[in-house]
Protein backbone atom coordinates (compact mmCIF):
# COMPACT_ATOMS: atom_id res chain seq x y z
CA UNK A 1 0.00 0.00 0.00
CA UNK A 2 1.74 3.25 -1.13
CA UNK A 3 1.76 5.85 1.99
CA UNK A 4 -0.49 9.48 0.83
CA UNK A 5 1.79 12.55 1.61
CA UNK A 6 -0.50 14.21 4.20
CA UNK A 7 -0.11 18.62 4.77
CA UNK A 8 -0.97 20.10 7.89
CA UNK A 9 -2.96 21.20 9.52
CA UNK A 10 -4.99 18.17 9.32
CA UNK A 11 -8.80 17.98 9.57
CA UNK A 12 -9.82 14.14 11.15
CA UNK A 13 -13.44 13.08 11.21
CA UNK A 14 -14.75 10.15 13.73
CA UNK A 15 -17.79 9.30 13.00
CA UNK A 16 -20.12 6.99 16.39
CA UNK A 17 -23.43 5.64 16.70
CA UNK A 18 -25.28 2.71 18.14
CA UNK A 19 -24.37 0.52 15.20
CA UNK A 20 -22.93 0.47 11.48
CA UNK A 21 -25.39 2.67 9.99
CA UNK A 22 -26.63 5.76 12.03
CA UNK A 23 -24.20 8.46 13.07
CA UNK A 24 -25.25 10.17 16.15
CA UNK A 25 -21.78 11.69 16.94
CA UNK A 26 -19.03 13.33 14.81
CA UNK A 27 -15.24 14.04 16.71
CA UNK A 28 -13.41 16.32 14.42
CA UNK A 29 -10.40 17.60 15.20
CA UNK A 30 -7.27 19.57 13.87
CA UNK A 31 -3.54 18.83 14.07
CA UNK A 32 -0.99 21.68 13.18
CA UNK A 33 1.81 18.89 13.32
CA UNK A 34 2.11 15.03 14.06
CA UNK A 35 3.71 15.94 17.73
CA UNK A 36 0.94 18.61 18.74
CA UNK A 37 -2.35 18.03 20.82
CA UNK A 38 -5.43 18.14 18.66
CA UNK A 39 -7.97 20.51 18.87
CA UNK A 40 -11.21 18.69 19.25
CA UNK A 41 -14.90 19.55 18.80
CA UNK A 42 -17.88 17.02 19.18
CA UNK A 43 -21.34 17.50 17.30
CA UNK A 44 -23.74 15.49 18.39
CA UNK A 45 -27.49 14.93 16.65
CA UNK A 46 -30.02 12.32 15.79
CA UNK A 47 -28.80 11.63 12.68
CA UNK A 48 -25.15 13.89 12.17
CA UNK A 49 -24.45 13.05 8.76
CA UNK A 50 -27.70 14.31 7.31
CA UNK A 51 -27.49 17.59 9.67
CA UNK A 52 -26.59 20.74 7.62
CA UNK A 53 -26.37 23.05 10.25
CA UNK A 54 -23.30 20.24 12.26
CA UNK A 55 -21.42 19.92 8.50
CA UNK A 56 -21.74 23.56 8.27
CA UNK A 57 -20.78 24.13 11.38
CA UNK A 58 -17.02 20.88 10.93
CA UNK A 59 -17.12 22.93 7.19
CA UNK A 60 -15.97 26.13 9.71
CA UNK A 61 -14.14 24.58 11.58
CA UNK A 62 -11.79 23.16 9.31
CA UNK A 63 -11.87 26.17 7.82
CA UNK A 64 -10.96 28.81 10.40
CA UNK A 65 -7.75 26.48 10.92
CA UNK A 66 -6.73 26.29 7.77
CA UNK A 67 -7.24 22.48 7.17
CA UNK A 68 -5.22 21.13 3.88
CA UNK A 69 -6.34 17.44 4.42
CA UNK A 70 -9.10 15.91 5.80
CA UNK A 71 -9.02 12.13 7.10
CA UNK A 72 -12.20 9.87 7.84
CA UNK A 73 -13.58 6.56 7.85
CA UNK A 74 -15.80 4.72 5.51
CA UNK A 75 -18.40 4.76 8.31
CA UNK A 76 -18.92 4.66 12.49
CA UNK A 77 -16.15 3.24 14.38
CA UNK A 78 -17.83 2.94 17.65
CA UNK A 79 -20.65 3.72 20.06
CA UNK A 80 -21.12 7.38 20.77
CA UNK A 81 -21.04 6.99 24.87
CA UNK A 82 -17.72 7.47 26.69
CA UNK A 83 -16.00 4.72 28.14
CA UNK A 84 -15.99 5.53 32.19
CA UNK A 85 -17.83 8.26 31.84
CA UNK A 86 -21.32 6.77 30.83
CA UNK A 87 -20.21 3.38 31.59
CA UNK A 88 -17.50 1.38 33.31
CA UNK A 89 -14.15 1.50 31.98
CA UNK A 90 -13.57 -1.95 30.28
CA UNK A 91 -16.68 -3.29 29.91
CA UNK A 92 -19.09 -2.85 26.59
CA UNK A 93 -21.51 -0.15 26.72
CA UNK A 94 -24.78 -1.22 28.39
CA UNK A 95 -26.94 1.21 25.54
CA UNK A 96 -25.27 -0.01 22.24
CA UNK A 97 -25.13 -4.19 21.79
CA UNK A 98 -23.90 -3.90 18.50
CA UNK A 99 -20.72 -2.96 19.64
CA UNK A 100 -19.92 -5.86 22.04
CA UNK A 101 -16.76 -6.76 21.69
CA UNK A 102 -15.91 -4.62 19.09
CA UNK A 103 -14.76 -1.93 20.68
CA UNK A 104 -11.14 -0.64 22.26
CA UNK A 105 -10.45 -0.83 25.66
CA UNK A 106 -7.55 1.00 27.88
CA UNK A 107 -5.32 -1.33 29.36
CA UNK A 108 -3.16 0.85 31.42
CA UNK A 109 -2.19 4.45 29.51
CA UNK A 110 -2.14 2.22 25.71
CA UNK A 111 -5.40 1.83 24.27
CA UNK A 112 -5.76 -1.83 22.54
CA UNK A 113 -8.82 -3.68 21.04
CA UNK A 114 -10.55 -5.71 22.87
CA UNK A 115 -11.05 -9.36 22.23
CA UNK A 116 -14.23 -11.33 23.04
CA UNK A 117 -13.64 -15.07 23.27
CA UNK A 118 -15.69 -16.51 20.84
Amino acid sequence: MKKRKVKHPVGTLAYYGPDNVKTTKIVAGVMYSETDEPIIRRYVASNCLDNQKIQKQIAEFFADHGVKTVLNPDGNIGCPHDEGQDYPRGEDCPFCPYWAGKQWAWVSDRRIRRITPS
